[in-house]
């Protein structure tokens, strides 16, 4: 085993689409770490999906050996990280296991919400931080103009910052000295007893479930009692190794290392990610910092389009869940969409990654709820109730206030788009607090939005905006009261829980409208004019009425008087006032999935 003094632990940081897979490809292939002819772009996103999104969504760590300039040959242990801000609490303990970071920019695009929300992260875990410049080959690249970016608004010194193309492999070498003489050694590894720091965990169906681990200090190897610190839970060490990108079997993890533990845990929501794991004789006394639960933010209800696919739907949710511990779900049934489940996702794009997985993986076809958010309900007895289904909302003469949560989001656009992307901002209810200026072309808005507001179509509308040009970070902010109110949509008298949302007061009345407008085109007429409305409690704010199917019931009477026709008529006529009492209409699933799925 290497000497503790030639270990380097890093990661790369950068915001989405820097090129952060594509580096780590020809660092891979710079160290020899992966024979040519077993070497293919993106390496280390091992899933389709990642593949095609271009996206980073579990993160893959790999250990590489490095002959540098000085003569001596180093242990570089990469971890990759995922990008994306709703897996930003994944990014913050992979950056705990390293004690350095490559920071990659973009030279055509600079400094984006990303990178600096990533850079923050870095710095509170006082990492020495490697300023990257990517894609300095494109003929769009202005490195100069990045470097002053990263000074001026990260206050990091650009003038040993290393110039790089992953795609060329220009500045390969660079970077790996780089790491190999500013990166200092593993951290921590004089404490008296035995702390490894979980970063990821993954379920084998073999194995069970699988650790990835940065040892601090102490040993860890096969047989050895372990205990999680979070959890409490106790278990013995099957088999320890390290990642050359593929998994391999090693003796031992010494400090310094990053590598793999398998125990005989079956359950991946007893190894929760930042948990520290130590030896169940002789443990340590404190855990490794920043451990903290992960908590859902964003629910929606998943059913399948066929109710016989129900049991697969179930099967496929609980697969995912074992492999996923942000992911939660418990089974409920709606009236109009039979039996599903209500899922809580850590954001929108989590819930999206996991709804095409269920798609591509399991061969379901599935419709999803409009996701909402957890809201604190106050009863009039100062009971509090969390509520994240708008059906479960109580009885609007019981509340006596409501919360919801907030963001504070940080958007980088393009200074020719500041007076529409205020506006967007004031239409989803937000206040810009400060607006500061990065250079001549770009500006950061400082802002507070209510989290619903955000869920379905913001980030398209601000690419639109900005063309394409403006990102946007954000961190969870308070709950603040607000006037909310529980819309529901009745069709002939009877509410159609499918179709229920809570929505800002003052939106109540177009979101009902355009809901009723929408539901008019997609029912189907019946043998009766059927009331489609919008209701908030007991109030009727909008109202479409969808015609009837006229019967001719004149066809058989030719000729004779006008009485006879009259008498024809108002028999229509009470026949179709009876039918209305009792009449049911049925709502065509299709008119669900296109009204669920924002078409029309």
């Amino acid at each position: 085993m290497p000497d503790i003094s030639l270990i380097r632990n890093f990661c790369i940081i950068a915001h989405v689409d820097h090129g952060k897979t594509t580096l780590s490809d020809r660092l891979l292939e710079q160290t020899q770490t992966v024979e040519l002819r077993q070497m293919k772009n993106q390496l280390l996103d091992a899933m389709d999906l990642e593949r095609e999104k271009g996206i980073t969504i579990k993160s893959h760590p790999v250990s590489m050996q490095y002959l540098a300039k000085d003569g001596k040959t180093y242990l570089l242990n990469l971890i990759d990280t995922p990008g994306h801000v709703d897996f930003s609490y994944e990014v913050s303990r992979s950056l705990a296991s390293c004690e350095g970071a490559c920071l990659l920019i973009d030279a055509s695009q600079g400094v984006e919400a990303q990178t600096v929300a990533n850079a923050t992260l870095a710095m509170q875990q006082n990492l020495e931080i490697i300023p990257v410049i990517n894609k300095v080959d494109l003929p769009s690249a202005q490195p100069d103009h990045a470097k002053k970016q990263v000074e001026d608004v990260l206050a990091i010194p650009a003038d040993d910052a290393v110039l790089a193309s992953g795609k060329s492999g220009i500045g390969i070498t660079e970077i790996l000295e780089a790491v190999v003489t500013r990166v200092p050694p593993p951290r921590w590894s004089d404490y008296p007893a035995a702390r490894a720091l979980i970063f990821d965990s993954k379920f084998d169906t073999y194995k069970g479930v699988i650790s990835y681990v940065r040892v601090f200090s102490g040993t860890f190897k096969a047989g050895d009692t372990i205990s999680l610190m979070a959890t409490g839970a106790k278990s013995q060490i099957k088999e320890v190794g390290i990642f050359s990108p593929k998994m391999k079997q090693a003796d031992v993890l010494e400090p310094g290392m990053v590598g793999y533990i398998v125990t005989n845990i079956r359950d991946v929501s007893e190894v929760k990610i930042g948990d520290t794991m130590t030896h169940a004789n002789g443990p340590a006394k404190d855990p490794v910092p920043g451990f903290k639960e992960v908590r859902p933010m964003v629910f929606s209800g998943i059913y399948p389009l066929d109710t016989t696919d129900y049991e697969k739907l179930k099967a496929g949710i609980a697969k995912l869940a074992i492999n996923d511990a942000a992911l939660t779900y418990v089974a409920e049934s709606s009236v109009a969409l039979g039996f599903g489940f209500r899922c809580g996702f850590l954001g929108l794009l989590h819930m999206e990654i996991i709804q095409e997985r269920l798609r591509r993986e399991y061969d379901l076809d599935i419709l999803s709820t409009y996701p909402s958010v957890i809201y604190k309900v106050y009863s009039n007895g100062g009971k509090l109730t969390y509520v994240d289904n708008p059906t479960l909302m109580p009885d609007a003469a019981e509340i006596e206030r409501m919360e919801e949560p907030t963001i504070r989001a940080h958007i980088h656009i393009p200074g020719t788009s500041i007076g529409d992307m205020l506006t967007l901002i004031q239409e989803k209810r937000g206040i810009c607090d400060h607006i500061d200026t990065i250079d001549e072309q770009r500006v950061m808005l400082s802002c507070v939005l209510p989290l619903n507001e955000i869920l379905v179509d913001f980030n398209d509308r601000m690419k639109s905006i900005t063309r394409g040009y403006g990102s946007m970070d954000y961190e969870l902010g308070d709950y603040v009261e607000s006037k909310l109110v529980k819309l529901d949509i009745l069709v002939n008298g009877e509410a159609v829980d499918a179709f229920s949302s809570i929505v800002h007061e003052t939106k109540a009345e177009s979101n009902g409208r355009k809901l009723c407008e929408r539901l008019k085109d997609l029912l189907p007429r019946q043998l009766f004019k059927v009331a489609i409305q919008a209701a908030v409690g007991g109030k009727i704010i909008a109202r479409e009425t969808l015609g009837s199917v006229g019967k001719d019931v004149l066809a058989k009477c030719y000729g004779g008087d006008i009485t006879r026709k009259r008498k024809l008529l108002d028999k229509q006529k009470e026949g179709k006032k009876r039918m209305k009492q009792i009449g049911k209409v049925s709502i065509p699933q299709d008119a669900f999935i296109k009204i669920l799925k924002n078409e029309g």
